[in-house]
């Protein structure tokens, strides 16, 4: 029997090894994303963002772009602006313009609201706004923060270069 004693500590070592190995690989398998759900989170940044100058004192349109470096879906589901009392989403297909609530921002990708497309129609304007003017437009999501931003007001001819 004393042969077989000092096996069992060394058997509890190896049990031990065993088991820390299996914890770690569990751990790690886990938060491998950082944290379990963060890479399933979406990252979201406004790049492009306008107005043009309205030729009436009472409505304007806005556009920008919304892009998603995350692995999870955001909605952009608002934006408010002290230039207009309103700021609807609108999508377009063909020529029909339609009000939505919501548009969605899939992962790793973006959302581009542009002429002729997908745009904020902002309505009631508080002032007609000037070409090189800014405005703070703030953009609320379905489950990321709010992203505020200055936006240039650009003549109504002007077109975005790629």
């Amino acid at each position: 029997m004393t042969a077989a004693a000092p096996g069992i500590p060394g058997l509890r070592k190896a049990a031990a090894a065993v088991l820390a190995l299996g914890l770690s690989a569990a751990l790690a398998a886990c938060s491998g994303d950082g944290g379990g759900k963060g890479g399933s989170d979406p990252k979201l940044s406004v790049t492009g963002a306008y107005v043009s100058q309205p030729p009436m004192t009472d409505m304007a349109a806005g556009y920008l772009t919304v892009r998603n470096a995350g692995g999870g879906a955001d909605e952009l589901t608002s934006v408010t602006t002290p230039l207009a009392s309103e700021v609807t989403l609108h999508t377009t297909k063909g020529t029909r313009m339609k009000q939505v609530s919501s548009l969605e921002v899939p992962a790793n990708d973006r959302v581009e609201l542009s002429t002729g497309g997908d745009h904020l129609m902002l309505t009631n304007l508080s002032h007609r706004p000037k070409v090189g003017e800014k405005v703070s437009f703030t953009l609320h999501f379905a489950t990321s923060a709010p992203i505020e931003i200055k936006v240039p007001v650009e003549p109504t001819t002007y077109r975005p270069k790629d």
